[in-house]
């Protein structure tokens, strides 16, 4: 662990520094398939790390329904599993005020800072920077232009499956893009905005990681962080949508060639990013101590299924009979439509679950939580042009102009990460609850963690 020296009243003092500590949130990578990407010559940085420092799993919940990042990822940041924060739909941690490892560390003087993480609620007195994931409805701490930025891409990202972008959001991302693109990377830019120009609309996904990469390198060294946050997601994204086309599976699904070219292999262009962002978070904080989490992964998804998302949530609900105070939408199928009360809240579930199609199944899935409702487009086949449903017994059509295809369902999620921490040495084969990570990261930070002196009573009763 480093020294300061300070110079006080003549005494020259020796203090103790807290290490650094930078938590990479790779959501649901597989490091399966990282390591068959390794034995394949590929992934160096990944392959040496795992080499050098073995990898954890991590278990938490068990049932499939509660295997999703937005809960996963609430357990990471708060030690708790869901049967304590209860926090299961995206976004509402801001309804509670579970403590998080950012105002944890920082209660104890430590410099904190996170770049996108997945539901989390900036509740920090001063952090060097957060800046908020697209969904959740928390304050952004950063400069002007981080805040225009973050509003764009949040913007951009609920705008993607209809590949509609405002012109303010255009302009926004082009400035965003200029001030915090690393010079270094810039062939790498220009690389995935001509694959994007080409119809590899993964390539966007692989840009907006690329940027917060590099936003979180520019702050974290400005801010002089003690510990400090990157989530990155396109890899998720991506192996939903393009597992199958993964030379690391081998199973018999295919995707069809008008959906991806059968030689495009978009999780292998996305770990390789990862692989170099890694590298060169490596040789801007040599001395710190890095932990790679994954929160779960996913396996190959066993049959083919249709992802949709409504192009205009509002004016489809209102077309319906459903009027909404406001409507937010989320990860591709999802949104929360809010009402004026619990009433109206009701009747409005009681009407959605009318929307069937022509064999009798339900459109939606609705959760009502009182006032909202969070509502899901699970209709999982095609949606061709005289596709015909019906709203309360009366026959529909006009539902594919409604909807933006989203994907083929590739990957599904498994509820058990990975962990690699550079910390630790040498081969392993371990596996620790997810919920210890916050636990983890304070003694790597030198700071305490809620709980410590409960549980070392407990061991020494």
């Amino acid at each position: 662990m480093p020294f300061t020296r300070l110079k006080l009243g003549g005494w020259l003092w020796t203090q103790m520094k807290p290490m650094t500590v930078l938590l990479l949130a790779l959501n649901e990578v597989n490091f399966d398939h990282v390591r068959s990407y390794v034995a394949d010559g590929k992934l160096p940085v990944l392959g040496r790390l795992i080499a050098d420092h073995g990898v954890t799993e991590t278990v938490s919940e068990r049932n499939y329904e509660e295997l999703e990042p937005w809960i996963q990822w609430v357990t990471a940041q708060t030690g708790m599993a869901l049967a304590e924060h209860g926090v299961f739909r995206l976004g509402d941690i801001v309804r509670t005020d579970i403590p998080q490892i950012w105002e944890t560390l920082e209660s104890q003087g430590l410099v904190v800072g996170a770049i996108s993480p997945m539901n989390a609620r900036n509740r920090c007195r001063a952090p060097a920077f957060f800046l908020p994931d697209p969904w959740t409805d928390t304050p952004v701490t950063g400069s002007w232009l981080m805040q225009k930025f973050y509003k764009a891409i949040a913007r951009s990202v609920n705008e993607n499956a209809t590949s509609k972008v405002t012109a303010s959001s255009a302009f926004w991302l082009a400035v965003g893009m200029a001030a915090y693109a690393r010079p270094a990377n810039y062939p790498r830019y220009a690389s995935l905005v001509m694959s994007a120009l080409r119809g590899k609309s993964w390539a966007k996904a692989l840009v907006l990681d690329q940027v917060l990469a590099d936003i979180f390198v520019s702050q974290a060294r400005r801010g002089r962080v003690d510990f400090a946050s990157l989530f990155l997601n396109a890899a998720a994204h991506i192996q939903h949508h393009y597992m199958f086309n993964s030379s690391a599976y081998d199973g018999p699904q295919v995707n069809p060639a008008w959906y991806i070219s059968p030689q495009d292999d978009p999780v292998l262009e996305v770990y390789e990013i990862y692989d170099a962002i890694v590298g060169q978070v490596r040789v801007r904080f040599p001395e710190a101590r890095l932990l790679l989490a994954t929160g779960l992964h996913q396996d190959p998804h066993p049959e083919t299924t249709f992802y949709w998302r409504l192009r205009d949530h509002a004016s489809f609900l209102e077309r319906i009979g459903v009027s909404a105070k406001r409507v937010h939408p989320l990860m591709s199928r999802d949104f929360v439509a809010d009402f004026a009360d619990a009433d109206a809240a009701s009747a409005a579930q009681r009407r959605l679950a009318t929307v069937l199609g022509e064999d009798g199944s339900p459109l939606f899935e609705v959760d009502n939580r009182g006032s909202d409702l969070f509502v899901m487009l699970t209709w999982p086949h095609d949606i061709p042009s005289d596709f015909k449903y019906f709203v309360d017994g009366a026959p529909r059509f006009g539902l594919r102009e409604d909807v933006a295809f989203v994907a083929v369902k590739n990957g599904r999620h498994n509820g058990t990460g990975y962990l690699l921490d550079t910390g630790l040495s040498g081969a392993r084969n371990d596996t620790m609850p997810l919920a210890d990570l916050p636990a983890r990261i304070a003694e790597a930070c030198g700071a305490s963690w809620p709980g410590d002196a409960e549980l070392r009573m407990d061991s020494a009763a």
